[in-house]
């Protein structure tokens, strides 16, 4: 269960993060949140698609890692195998809650850093530094900040965008039957796409809102990220011809 605190370099100055992967981490997982801005990096290797929010209409966007639940095709042992790790991965045990703060005279909802130290990722005597021995902030906790930065940043402006896209009836269900050999495959649902005949078709002033709100750039970034879908392919592939190596009662 997860013991959420804010994070503070005199209560966790000894605090330390593991950063390499595992299924004892909780990297085994089909798909993870995906935020707009990360699209550029994100669509250089993870198919992107979306998804309907479960309390809502709307749609959220995730990067897809398997072909099932608890199938992640970028896990090689310890390993992350893509020069770019989603945010949600990076983040580790870090999350941005609020805090109501005095702000030039006015009390405003401040974001600030809280750390679960439940996390299996959260150690004392492995992994990178939070902290600096002076108290300051270590380059691993930077980088933190800038993820988390850009989740915040993406998460507001998603839902704008996404809402931008139904409107305009852009996102619409993609149905993914794949086969992997003459004995394996998988038909996935629930998750949607861009249309590209809708968005051939929208007139110059849809086209136009949707390129000054700068939401343009990430449609065609998710258009383009489909062809790693050819990547996931040939590594489950791969995983099942060295499945069918094995002596039997030895594979996974």
């Amino acid at each position: 269960m997860a013991r959420y605190e804010l994070l503070n370099n005199v209560t966790h100055k000894d605090l330390r993060v593991v950063t390499r992967f595992g299924r004892e981490f909780g990297d085994a997982i089909g798909m993870v949140p995906a935020f707009p801005t990360e699209y550029a990096e994100l669509q250089r290797e993870y198919p992107i698609f979306f998804r309907k929010d479960g309390d809502s209409d709307g749609f959220h966007s995730v990067a897809l890692l398997g072909f099932d639940r608890d199938e992640n095709l970028f896990l090689q042992g310890e390993r992350w195998n893509a020069s770019y790790l989603p945010g949600v991965i990076a983040r580790g045990p870090f999350l941005i809650g609020f805090q109501e703060q005095q702000v030039d005279g006015e009390l405003r909802r401040e974001p600030v850093i809280h750390v679960d130290l439940e996390h299996a990722r959260v150690a004392t005597g492995e992994g990178e530094p939070v902290f600096l021995p002076q108290g300051g902030h270590s380059p691993y906790l930077q980088h933190i900040i800038t993820v988390l930065r850009g989740i915040n940043d993406g998460v507001e402006g998603g839902k704008a965008m996404f809402a931008a896209l139904d409107a305009l009836e852009l996102i619409q269900p993609v149905g993914l039957d794949v086969r992997f050999d003459n004995e394996h495959g998988v038909n996935l649902t629930g998750l949607y796409g861009i249309d590209r005949e809708r968005l051939a078709a929208l007139d110059a002033a849809s086209l136009h809102r949707l390129h000054q709100a700068g939401y343009l750039e990430g449609v065609y970034l998710v258009l383009a990220s489909l062809h790693n879908m050819r990547r996931l392919i040939a590594e489950k592939q791969r995983r099942l011809r060295e499945e069918a190596a094995m002596p039997s009662g030895r594979a996974a």
